[in-house]
């Protein structure tokens, strides 16, 4: 194999293929990049066994072939090139090492047989649609804050995707819990996702595909495609192919409360840095940021034996709730979690029942994004 390519593109393809490599693992294969070069495309590819990432470069093949090399490395060699180089590989075949040029500079790479690289492949993958991507997007990030990271409970360690109903209407529906608290977002159901499996997408599939939704336009659209064990998301040069969690997850909508009588609505903008002001006293997740709401306003505090104690009141006139007081806390990075996802112009919507059931929270006029949070002892 030889080529030559633009040091720029081979930096964004390495950046997101090496992200999926297990940097601790006992299989030495898995540290390395298959690097394939054929009819004018120079093909990466990385892998844990359980997500695969595939991207495709422009390059000048002045020799096709195949070899492996170690990611990480590679990745920071060429991050570490001048702007605007031209970088050549040269990989004679059988045990020898991978060349790479630019410039005056050189290095020599040790390879793997490409024969060890794991057989990337997807299997058969039935349902199929397409979303775009600022919708997915969307529905990663207001709900993967909730993602457990409890490895007893592993059918809670990623995001539930599946199509249901809301008001008759079919929709497709996201959603993530830990137990603590649960996100619940919705958009319209997509063309051809109708007979789709309920799947639960690993979070580190979560992630990984956040961050290589960055360089997509909104508008642009990702075809997904899955079987009962698969998912795969392909968007211009890049196709990222995840195995599902192989669980059950819980029935949600039962947590989610139906009676909670006691509204407040306030500026989430105002709520949320109140909350930071009073949280910076203590770190500690075990202490809580009390709200104490009645009709003529809304105060919170919070209090640390180490650090002292904070308070900030919201006035009436900011405030709007019209039942008996209530005293509720909340962990303040929940809070701020739940908020993050609102726009600085919307107000919040909390829904209680008392001071120890879980609440309802959600931004006002915006049915599609349902958070229930559980209290803490105050």
């Amino acid at each position: 194999m030889k080529i030559k390519v633009e040091r720029s593109a081979l930096m964004k393809a390495l950046s997101h293929v090496q992200n999926v490599v297990e940097r601790r693992n006992t299989i030495p294969i898995l540290a390395n990049v298959l690097l394939r070069a054929k009819d004018g495309v120079l093909t990466l590819a990385a892998t844990d066994m359980e997500i695969a990432a595939v991207e495709q470069v422009p390059a000048d093949i002045l020799k096709q072939g195949a070899t492996t090399a170690p990611a990480a490395t590679l990745y920071e060699i060429v991050r570490k090139l001048p702007e605007g180089a031209t970088i050549e590989l040269d990989h004679p075949g059988g045990d020898a090492q991978l060349a790479l040029r630019s410039g005056r500079f050189a290095t020599s790479l040790v390879c793997l047989p490409v024969e060890d690289f794991p057989a990337l492949q997807d299997g058969v993958l039935p349902h199929r649609f397409g979303l775009k991507a600022g919708t997915l997007r969307e529905l990663i990030d207001r709900t993967r804050f909730a993602i457990s990271t409890e490895e007893t409970r592993y059918y809670l360690n990623g995001i539930y995707l599946h199509v249901t109903e809301s008001d008759g209407v079919p929709v497709l529906r996201a959603v993530a819990t830990d137990g603590h608290r649960l996100a619940r977002v919705e958009e319209d159901l997509p063309e051809g996702a109708a007979g789709m499996p309920g799947v639960i997408v690993p979070r580190k599939a979560v992630l990984e595909l956040r961050k290589l939704l960055d360089d997509v336009p909104g508008q642009d659209l990702v075809e997904i495609a899955l079987s009962d064990t698969k998912i795969r998301f392909a968007f211009g040069p890049v196709t990222l192919t995840s195995k599902l969690i192989d669980g059950t997850f819980p029935d949600y909508e039962r947590v989610i409360p139906r009676d909670n009588d006691k509204l407040l609505r306030i500026p989430k903008r105002d709520f949320a840095e109140a909350v930071d002001r009073v949280a910076a006293i203590s770190s500690e997740r075990s202490r809580p940021v009390k709200l104490a709401i009645a009709k003529q306003g809304l105060t919170l505090s919070a209090a640390s034996p180490e650090q002292g104690t904070a308070s900030e009141e919201i006035d009436a006139d900011r405030v709007e709730y019209d039942a008996p007081p209530i005293e509720i806390g909340f962990q303040a990075r929940y809070l701020r979690d739940i908020t993050d996802q609102m726009a600085d112009g919307t107000r919040v919507e909390f829904k209680f029942h008392d001071g120890a059931a879980p609440t309802l929270i959600r931004a006002e006029g915006d049915p599609r994004a349902v958070y229930v949070l559980m209290p803490m002892r105050v």
